[in-house]
């Protein structure tokens, strides 16, 4: 990130800041909760401009070692492996676009042979239209897709980019010229309140509104679960953050989480960068599903060789983090490793700084490539590491897809900054069109359910890793990114590596 886009951020990085730290347990709730920056350049080389949002309208509510090799990726990132047993997945990526498995039913996410990223996804030559029938959400006109996401609440706009990049793409498909079998897309918006009750309410309106939930977002994903299956109402979200959400049989996410595995590419980067990883600190937030996966993460990578001195929660309210340095320092703790918010890695930074204690290793998951982190840690957050499993932003000039996203996002919401959850947005609305065309005259609630239990290693053009979408499993491909006091830069280059993942039993 650019001198001139940390300025730019720095008001709105504070205020955010002091939001999350006022509403801890809320942001605790998310293991991947980042947002992101990206310099006016950037922007600006995607094409970005002003423009309206077509066809957008608004309303609301208010252990098994799979293995895996060490790095399968072309040079600009894009994935050239990502396939399960039984799945159509491996593919072939070149600067703009990499090549998607998504099963057995004979489409694939565009490629060297396919139409590029520029390419909105909508029905292919060849397919039949033919005995499309109206459903709720489509009709002869247009299909209606909502999106549920967190927008009020104890943390205003917690993850609002989810929103916004679902509508960018919208107008971006509208906007083109394209269609799913001569049906335009329109978008009604949900606000689920960062609040399960809410989430539940938005997917009963759901329900009766709309073809399909696309993107949405939500700390809260479990309260609107049982009702989206009873409904029938196909789910294609950013992130899930819940287990009954991802239990939800018709729900599916561009990115799944959760703690039952774990990527070995993090311990294997701590083992073979520092010490063998035999001295390592995870640190956890009390609260949601951080203190879930800190103490799931340290079984998992003491199973894959790791072994850890130190593990130890850490109350959302407690404000002294010098006993928890102190405690590391007296077990010659070498890695440290904390699950949870911006503030709070923050605080541990800056307490590390404070008693002189210089572990050879900070890493932090996705949350921390933002500005709600380098901003308030100033040089105590120097040399941090971030794993990540998407592209950088700092590296949009290398994706088409990239740019398609910065540029959208830019048109239907001039000034607004681009995110983790945002992209994950943008590829869940790429996948539902890619989907819902590959069907023609067959597509309704309960073929588009089936088509999702299909995809299998999903990147969006190499927007990110590739994604065990139907599997709902984490995905194995990562790669490693530090904070120099002016920017992110790549270590070990800029590939990601697919080393499997290790489960609990």
């Amino acid at each position: 990130m650019s001198a001139t886009s940390r300025t730019r951020s720095r008001g709105g990085a504070r205020s955010r800041t002091a939001l999350l730290s006022a509403s801890a347990a809320v942001a605790a709730l998310v293991l991947a909760a980042c947002g992101s920056t990206v310099a006016p350049e950037t922007v600006a080389l995607a094409g970005g401009g002003s423009g309206t949002a077509a066809g957008v309208s608004g309303s609301g509510p208010g252990v098994t070692d799979t293995g895996g090799g060490d790095v399968a990726t072309t040079d600009n990132g894009s994935p050239g492996t990502g396939s399960e047993s039984g799945s159509t997945g491996s593919g072939s990526g070149s600067t703009g676009g990499g090549t998607d498995g998504t099963g057995g039913d004979g489409a694939s996410d565009p490629g060297p042979s396919g139409p590029k990223a520029q390419d909105p996804g909508g029905t292919d030559e060849g397919v039949d239209c033919s005995g499309l029938a109206d459903d709720t959400g489509l009709d002869s006109d247009s299909i209606t897709i909502g999106n549920a996401t967190d927008i009020s609440g104890p943390v205003p706009g917690l993850f609002e980019e989810s929103q916004k990049a679902t509508q960018a793409f919208v107008a971006y498909f509208n906007a083109s010229g394209s269609t799913i079998c001569g049906r335009k897309l329109e978008l009604v918006t949900y606000d689920t309140r960062t609040d399960g009750s809410a989430d539940q309410q938005a997917a009963a309106r759901a329900c009766d509104d709309a073809f399909a939930m696309v993107g949405s977002m939500s700390a809260f994903d479990s309260g609107g679960a049982s009702t989206t299956e009873e409904c029938g109402l196909p789910d294609v979200r950013a992130i899930t953050t819940t287990k009954q959400r991802t239990a939800c049989t018709i729900c599916y996410a561009a990115q799944p989480a959760g703690p039952e595995e774990f990527q070995n590419a993090v311990p294997d980067y701590i083992m073979r960068n520092h010490g063998g990883g035999q001295k390592a600190a995870m640190l956890y937030l009390e609260g949601g599903a951080a203190t879930e996966n800190g103490p799931a993460q340290v079984r998992h990578m003491e199973k894959r060789g790791m072994k850890f001195v130190y593990v130890q929660s850490v109350s959302t309210a407690e404000f002294n983090y010098a006993p928890y340095v102190q405690a590391m320092k007296e077990r010659g703790v070498e890695t440290v490793q904390f699950v949870g918010a911006n503030p709070f890695f923050g605080r541990l930074a800056q307490a590390m700084a404070q008693q002189d204690f210089k572990p050879e290793l900070y890493l932090l998951d996705p949350t921390a490539y933002s500005p709600q982190f380098t901003e308030t840690g100033g040089d105590a957050v120097v040399g941090t590491v971030v794993f990540v499993n998407f592209l950088p932003f700092e590296e949009a000039r290398s994706n088409a897809e990239m740019q398609l996203y910065l540029q959208w996002l830019e048109r239907v919401s001039p000034g607004s900054d681009p995110g983790f959850f945002g992209l994950f947005a943008w590829s869940a609305t790429r996948l539902f069109v890619q989907r819902a065309a590959s069907l023609g005259g067959d597509l309704n609630r309960e073929t588009l359910i089936k088509a999702m239990g299909s995809v299998d290693g999903w990147t969006s053009n190499g927007l990110h890793s590739p994604q065990k979408v139907s599997a709902k499993r984490i995905g194995d491909c990562w790669r490693f990114i530090q904070w120099t006091g002016s920017t992110w830069k790549a270590l070990e280059g800029s590939k990601y590596q697919c080393r499997g993942t290790t489960s609990a039993g």
